[in-house]
């Protein structure tokens, strides 16, 4: 019956109503939208690398070892021995490795060489794979795969060529100029660094060195062109860090120490969801930041329905004292606004998901295209169901203002004729 009643009178309501309800829409949208971005912020941070078991680098903290291999930021205490890796990489319990040797950039982004195993094995957001939107993998000494990113802010084809610079900042006074490389892959986004990245061989890397002593190169008339730099022996003295897959989850942890206790050559190997955790207890400010933000939210939207439903209750005067006349009881009437307060809030909710979830779908792409961001589309997880519960306990809580009004109006006040 009360039911029944709340429907018609919303019904009969209907401008303020949906003004009502559009203004709780935006704001519950708001607050779903800044809890996935949250969520989704957190998420991409932990993925940025999936499925690798190790991280194996020259002996430093595990946080330098992950930024620099992973991130691209910083830079190595030291190299890893060609000699070490492979006697590594033979080792029983080892699945596969991946070989990464970095120090170089192109127009402020990362070089990064390393073996086709890399398109392979490497993995991000829950066991996706690098997949190419255009071209190939490198196969040739002068190939390069490019990120996304680069390609777009770049605005590089298939086919255009690039030069290299030695070292890692955005501008470098050398380049390695006589030996450039052409375009032959383009990485579809990650939403990952591997957008901002240019991937060749590690061959290709040893080459554009060869002529390269103490870190300085050779004196104009003893440079190696790009041909004659073919015809050498290319293998790597060392690498910056490699991945490693491990036959078995339960064998990481001996591996692990066996290369952290490595005798020939000072070593850390560390876990990468270990790492990404304590990065992130280091960053957690920006999580508080949000859930600060979104507590703000559900507090303006809460108090912006109370004061519509306040605003309201004089206009709803004459109707109150009808439904007391024709024997409503107080308290029937203190849960009728209950139960049009939860009706609007519910349907806030529903349309609010709703909403966020078609605009995710929209704008994901263009969001991955244009700014690197992979945003999944579906918004519903706990935290979300949490904030949704929330709000309707709050909302219900706060129009036991007006419903108490509503309760305590006198039956006299709404009939008698208003001059």
């Amino acid at each position: 019956m009360l039911l029944t009643i709340a429907r018609k009178s919303l019904l009969s309501r209907r401008t303020t109503v949906i003004m009502t309800l559009a203004s709780l829409v935006i704001s519950l949208t708001l607050l779903f939208a800044i809890e996935h971005l949250r969520e989704q912020t957190k998420s991409s941070f932990h993925n940025a690398v999936s499925g690798t078991d190790l991280i194996v680098g020259a002996r430093s903290g595990q946080l330098n070892l992950l930024l620099y291999s992973v991130f691209r930021v910083g830079n190595p205490t030291a190299n890893v021995g060609w000699d070490t890796y492979e006697r590594i990489a033979q080792h029983p319990r080892i699945r596969w490795t991946v070989p990464i040797a970095l120090g170089d950039s192109h127009r402020g982004y990362s070089v990064v060489g390393t073996t086709q195993d890399y398109f392979t094995h490497f993995r991000y957001s829950r066991d996706r794979e690098l997949t190419l939107a255009h071209g190939k993998v490198f196969d040739d000494l002068y190939d390069a795969v490019i990120g996304s990113e680069v390609a777009r802010a770049l605005n590089y084809q298939l086919g255009d060529e690039i030069v290299l610079a030695h070292g890692t900042g955005s501008v470098s006074f050398v380049e390695h100029d006589d030996k450039p490389f052409t375009i032959v892959g383009i990485l579809a986004p990650t939403g990952t660094p591997v957008d901002q990245s240019i991937h060749i061989s590690l061959e290709g890397m040893e080459a554009i060195h060869v002529d390269w002593q103490s870190g300085a190169q050779a004196p104009p008339g003893q440079r190696i062109s790009a041909d004659e730099a073919r015809e050498k022996d290319l293998t790597p003295t060392s690498i910056t860090a490699f991945l490693v897959g491990i036959d078995s989850r339960a064998a990481t942890f001996l591996v692990q120490r066996q290369i952290n206790t490595f005798r020939d050559e000072a070593l850390s190997a560390i876990i990468p969801g270990v790492a990404m955790a304590e990065l992130w207890r280091m960053l957690g400010s920006i999580e508080n930041l949000l859930l600060i933000i979104s507590g703000l939210v559900l507090i303006a939207t809460l108090v912006g329905l109370t004061t519509t439903l306040l605003a309201s209750m004089k206009e709803r005067e004459r109707e109150i004292a009808i439904l007391r006349a024709t024997g409503a009881r107080p308290w029937s009437i203190f849960w009728l606004i209950q139960l049009e307060v939860v009706l609007m809030v519910v349907t806030a909710i529903i349309v609010s998901i709703g909403f966020l979830w078609g605009t995710l779908l929209v704008m994901q792409q263009f969001l991955v295209q244009q700014f690197g961001i992979l945003i999944e589309t579906n918004p519903l997880n706990a935290n979300l169901g949490l904030f949704a519960l929330a709000a309707l306990a709050v909302a219900t809580l706060m129009a036991c203002i007006p419903a108490f009004m509503a309760y305590r109006t006198a039956l006299s006040k709404g009939l008698t004729p208003r001059i």
